[in-house]
């Protein structure tokens, strides 16, 4: 069995040998999963993968291997939501799009409470599909709610995104964790980097000392062999990464700042969120939804000794980040700001590394607003402004 699913493996460079598949045969047959995917997923995940660093390949094979059937758990939905027909959000019509002034000329909610409200009350109403509206919940309109339509703000339900103005999403999002491979086109990000750190040797004399054993051997008479602590960076980094959304255009820059940051830092921890900073974080994009870790114990488990680098576009609809709820995925209860704030206040050096281009940061209202929670100490993704954050951090 699993054959199929082997050479999955391989070509999508997952180092796999009949040795891992025997394994997984052998598990299965004695009954460690049956009949639920999310099990089999983590068997296989524990029995085929050697190394951390293939993950990400992993779960790209596997999902290729279930043929496009979802692996993922949902998070928390709208249950009235999540029970609308799904046929009733399929394209049929012609995406609808409008030009700046018909947008303008669309009423906003005013406040994140009036949107849910809004919502709450077409919830009551509706009882069957609407296409091309201007109020109830349907596709190819004007309406704030629903998918494939035109609205400055709204809530985006049953499809993809395509204009970045939704104030909340219900449904699953799917991303992919960056990936430490990269190959570097060039060692300028990690000479930036490299200025961020400070030596010392520690642990048990193990690295020869060559200026101490000519010494020595010179004062004996006969060879004297002089060994010292291996010489390590004493710099604890902790990086956050926003992904999916409006980052998926900057993945490759962010993969080659992860991939120079894994080179250059011996103690490198890092986490994942979503837009900006709310109760939870987590590792593994995938799997994202058993793999959360509370912020809260994030603050606790990391010292104040760690230098963090956030490293995201803050470009975001400003509920997210000034209200409660105003988390595009779920209903957040403090807003995002207050946990900002917690992490300035928690960590002694944290700043903020943006891939947007400092050119279009004044046009965005959530880039400003963060750059002052974070002081000024928000940084262009360049090579100048890598080595600018490393600057502050290394003092």
């Amino acid at each position: 069995m699993f054959v199929r699913l082997f050479y999955t493996l391989r070509k999508y460079g997952v180092p796999v040998s009949t040795r891992e598949l025997i394994d997984l045969n052998k598990a299965v047959a004695e009954g460690l999963v049956f009949a639920d995917q999310e099990k089999f997923y983590q068997l296989a995940k524990l029995v085929m993968v050697k190394d951390e660093r293939y993950f990400d390949k992993f779960d790209c094979a596997m999902k290729d291997y279930f043929d496009g059937i979802s692996t993922f758990d949902l998070d928390e939905l709208l249950n009235q939501v999540h029970k609308l027909p799904k046929d009733w959000f399929d394209l049929e019509l012609i995406e609808k799009h409008l030009t700046p002034e018909q947008r303008e000329e669309l009423k906003k909610a005013g406040s994140l409470e009036e949107l849910m409200k809004m919502l709450e009350e077409r919830l009551r109403e509706q009882h069957k599909k609407h296409q091309g509206g201007n109020r109830m919940i349907g596709t190819g309109g004007t309406s704030p709610f629903g998918a494939y339509g035109d609205h400055p703000e709204g809530v985006r339900i049953g499809g993809p995104g395509r204009k970045r103005s939704a104030v909340k999403v219900w449904e699953q999002r799917q991303y992919r964790n960056l990936d430490d491979e990269q190959i570097l086109g060039s060692r300028q990000m990690q000479m930036a980097l490299r200025r961020l750190r400070k030596f010392a040797r520690q642990g048990a004399a193990e690295e020869l000392d060559i200026d101490g054993t000519i010494r020595e051997t010179a004062k004996q008479g006969i060879l004297d062999v002089q060994l010292v602590p291996e010489r390590r960076n004493r710099v604890k980094v902790l990086m956050l990464f926003d992904i999916g959304g409006s980052m998926d255009a900057h993945i490759a820059q962010c993969e080659k700042l992860f991939s120079a940051a894994k080179t250059e830092f011996k103690t490198l921890e890092y986490f994942y969120f979503h837009n900006c900073l709310y109760d939870y974080v987590w590792k593994d994009n995938i799997r994202r939804s058993s793999s959360r870790m509370n912020t809260l114990d994030l603050f606790n488990t990391y010292g104040k000794d760690y230098r963090v680098i956030v490293v995201g576009d803050a470009s975001m609809a400003p509920y997210e980040l000034q209200s409660v709820g105003g988390s595009v995925e779920y209903m957040n209860d403090e807003a995002g700001h207050v946990w900002l704030k917690r992490l300035r206040q928690h960590f002694d050096k944290t700043a903020w590394l943006n891939p947007e281009e400092e050119n279009y940061w004044q046009y965005t209202h959530t880039i400003g607003l963060i750059k002052q929670i974070f002081e000024d100490k928000m940084y262009p993704m360049t090579l100048k402004g890598i080595e600018d954050l490393t600057k502050y951090l290394a003092r």
